[in-house]
């Protein structure tokens, strides 16, 4: 925070509290002239509705200047003027790290015996599985969905298909490292017509309808743009998170409208990295978890 903007906020804060006071003072005092006490200030509506002088009673008068004295104490303790620490020197940083702290020291050797077995039989161990799926519900959830089949761009973490790969290590290593696939657009490679065919033989090769005539024109132009990644047979890389074409899974639609989409424009997804943030053991009990879940029961 700037100097300039420091003051800035210290001088809004006091001064609205200067001006709550003041104007709680200001409204309340007696003034010249006015009617005493109980008396009819002389504003009358309809000859019977009268205005009396009622002011406030003292004690409610009082509390609006105690939550100012209040105000005063907590500015002087804690933060709320600028740069200013407070005298307790109290900081939602530290609180956060507080929690932080103790939660470690309470769960850290439970995770720590976990991070000890190996993935594939902490896998079939219940009492874990709960732990990985609580951890999974808080931190996964949002993106691939709380029964982890995943949603368009979110891929499915129930089933067999993996463009990373689906052994534990490669599924923690997603975790912890994150993913970047990326699609590159080749719309102004191939064309419109030669997109149209290429996407024709790529929805042929899951086994779904198409054009037999621009999918053996689209073939052509497959072997020579698209094997680098998808190799010659269509079956992918997961070494580059090229999916497999052959299987029918699509993580953003397999509709022919879809495929045109995805070979003009390209595909961008991350999956982010939870190292700093999960650390090993977290991450190791969620990828027992996951890797539980694609496993045949």
């Amino acid at each position: 925070m700037s100097s300039g903007m420091h003051w800035w906020i210290v001088l809004l804060v006091v001064g609205n509290t200067l001006g709550m006071w003041w104007l709680i003072w200001w409204a309340s005092r007696p003034r010249t002239g006015e009617a005493a006490v109980g008396d009819v200030t002389g504003h009358t509506w309809d000859d019977d509705l009268q205005e009396y002088n009622n002011p406030l009673p003292r004690w409610w008068l009082w509390l609006f200047y105690i939550t100012i004295g209040f105000t005063a104490i907590y500015l002087a303790v804690y933060p709320g003027l600028g740069k200013f620490g407070g005298l307790f020197g109290w900081s939602q940083e530290s609180q956060y790290q507080t929690e932080v702290d103790r939660a470690e020291d309470t769960y850290g050797p439970i995770f720590a015996s976990y991070a000890g077995q190996d993935i594939e039989v902490l896998s079939k161990d219940p009492e874990a599985l709960q732990v990985g799926q609580r951890l999974y519900v808080t931190y996964c959830a949002q993106c691939h969905g709380s029964d982890a089949k995943g949603a368009r761009g979110f891929p499915n973490l129930s089933d067999t298909v993996w463009n990373w790969g689906g052994t534990p290590e490669a599924i923690k290593t997603s975790i912890l490292q994150g993913r970047m696939g990326v699609m590159p657009p080749f719309g102004p490679v191939l064309g419109e017509e030669g997109t149209e065919n290429v996407a024709h033989y790529v929805v042929s090769l899951s086994g779904r309808e198409s054009d037999a005539t621009k999918a053996a024109a689209g073939k052509a132009l497959f072997d020579t743009q698209c094997v680098a990644c998808h190799m010659p047979d269509g079956t992918g890389n997961q070494a580059l998170g090229a999916p497999n074409l052959t299987d029918d899974v699509w993580l953003y639609g397999g509709s022919l409208k879809t495929v045109i989409a995805t070979l003009t424009g390209g595909r961008n997804g991350q999956m982010p990295a939870h190292q700093q943030f999960l650390g090993d053991d977290k991450s190791h009990v969620i990828a027992a978890y996951i890797y539980g879940l694609s496993q045949p029961k």
